[in-house]
């Protein structure tokens, strides 16, 4: 590939990094691994490897020692895995005798990416690498990249890291400060409602934003590069899953709903859009603790990487931004890791289920006279077992103790539960 044309996209990226702003987040990287983040588009992952490159000129490295390529960048159209080396010979043009740093983002777009990244380890080069597929971390490209790379999963913003960029202290002090909880509280109740994509913070209109971040990913992330033929029904399965937040949903039923609607579909079709799309990022999926391996697969609970994407399909149902946004947290803290429980036999019914920290929880946006309900589930989960540790109920606001025959039910805010005093 034309060197001229690399060093011009080389140039113009160090020249953005230079002057873009770092927004803190809650992640850490070792000096000396390689890495690949993946995640949802917009989540932040450029920002991140712009935070890194910064810190190693602070260090004392020199600008020409950071080759950033974007392979978003329209002047890289046409690029091949052949032009990879074209790269390398540019870095040493630019930098004949100190190490190099590369970073290479949105990598996957580039067929055999993943085979220049493993010689570039191979050969004791510093890389950073993001992508926004999960395909990225399959046990195949795994094996490809030979454990030369640390993964790590990029997640929009958490209420933490959205209440650092605001400027509001969510310490100790300022939780039991009447004026600096109530931000807090304010803060929290925009975070549920338009999610923690960070450059969503710029605009006042949220949603219009939001709107052109799912349409990429949509368009870009899915049905372009799956190659989706049938457009229109993998629009109406995403309504469909956002629709049915909270509660499980089968395969069939999802093929059901989308050809009610007058669409054609297969019910394999739906499966296979539905990896498509948590491929992308775009959803993740819980599964029944209690159910047989064929049930867990077939009847997911569906939830959103970002509530701001979730709301762009819903119309007043504040509960379910509530509890995808108890999910998302979830999700952040501990990956897999934690499920729902449906028990035909016992009638216990649980949003989510740690096993491992021995924690039960429902999400209910007020309790009111639906208290008895909501805690029927807890109490007779935990009486059938000792060894429960905590019974939490998440609400928008309330928050106090339930106790019934010397156990405990913790009732407690939103706010306070997304900011880790709990879980």
């Amino acid at each position: 590939m034309n060197h001229n044309l690399l060093k011009e996209v080389i140039f113009d990226q160090v020249d953005f990094i230079k002057n873009s702003k770092i927004i803190k987040r809650d992640y850490t990287f070792e000096k000396n691994a390689n890495y690949i983040l993946v995640g949802l588009r917009r989540a932040g992952k450029s920002t991140l490897l712009y935070g890194i490159a910064k810190e190693l000129v602070a260090e004392g490295c020199d600008w020409s020692q950071i080759i950033y390529i974007n392979f978003e960048d329209d002047r890289l159209l046409g690029f091949s895995v052949s032009d990879f080396n074209d790269i390398v010979a540019v870095a040493h043009e630019l930098n004949d005798s100190k190490e190099v740093y590369y970073f290479f983002d949105e990598i996957q777009l580039i067929d055999g990416w993943e085979h220049f990244a493993r010689r570039m380890a191979d050969q004791k080069n510093r890389v950073y690498i993001t992508g926004s597929n999960a395909k990225m971390l399959s046990s195949e490209m795994a094996s490809t990249l030979g454990g030369r790379y640390i993964p790590k999963m990029i997640m929009p913003f958490s209420l933490g890291e959205l209440l650092d960029y605001k400027n509001i202290p969510h310490d100790e002090r300022a939780m039991l400060t009447t004026s600096e909880a109530a931000k807090i509280r304010r803060a929290c109740q925009e975070y549920i409602a338009c999610g923690g994509l960070p450059e969503v913070q710029l605009f006042t209109n949220k949603r219009e934003y939001i709107k052109t971040v799912y349409e990429k990913v949509l368009l870009g992330d899915i049905i372009e590069r799956e190659d989706v033929k049938n457009k229109l029904a993998l629009r109406l399965m995403i309504k469909k899953i956002a629709e049915t937040v909270m509660s499980e949903i089968s395969f069939n039923t999802l093929a059901g709903n989308v050809k009610a609607s007058g669409t054609k579909t297969s019910t394999d079709s739906m499966i296979e859009y539905s990896s498509y799309a948590q491929n992308a990022y775009l959803v993740f999926r819980t599964s029944n603790y209690v159910s047989k391996f064929a049930e867990k697969e077939g009847t997911p609970r569906f939830y959103f990487y970002d509530n701001g994407l979730l709301s762009l399909f819903l119309v007043n149902k504040k509960s379910a931004l509530l509890e995808n946004a108890v999910a998302v947290y979830l999700k952040r803290k501990f990956e897999e890791e934690f499920y729902y429980f449906k028990s035909k036999q016992t009638g216990i019914d649980i949003d989510f289920y740690l096993p491992e920290q021995k924690t039960a929880i429902q999400v209910a946006y007020e309790l009111g006279d639906a208290e008895e309900r909501e805690t029927r589930s807890l109490f007779q989960l935990a009486e059938k077992s000792e060894e429960w540790q905590r019974l939490i109920i998440v609400t928008n606001e309330e928050e106090r103790t339930i106790t019934k025959d010397n156990l405990t039910i913790e009732v407690v805010p939103i706010h306070k539960f997304l900011l880790g005093e709990y879980v």
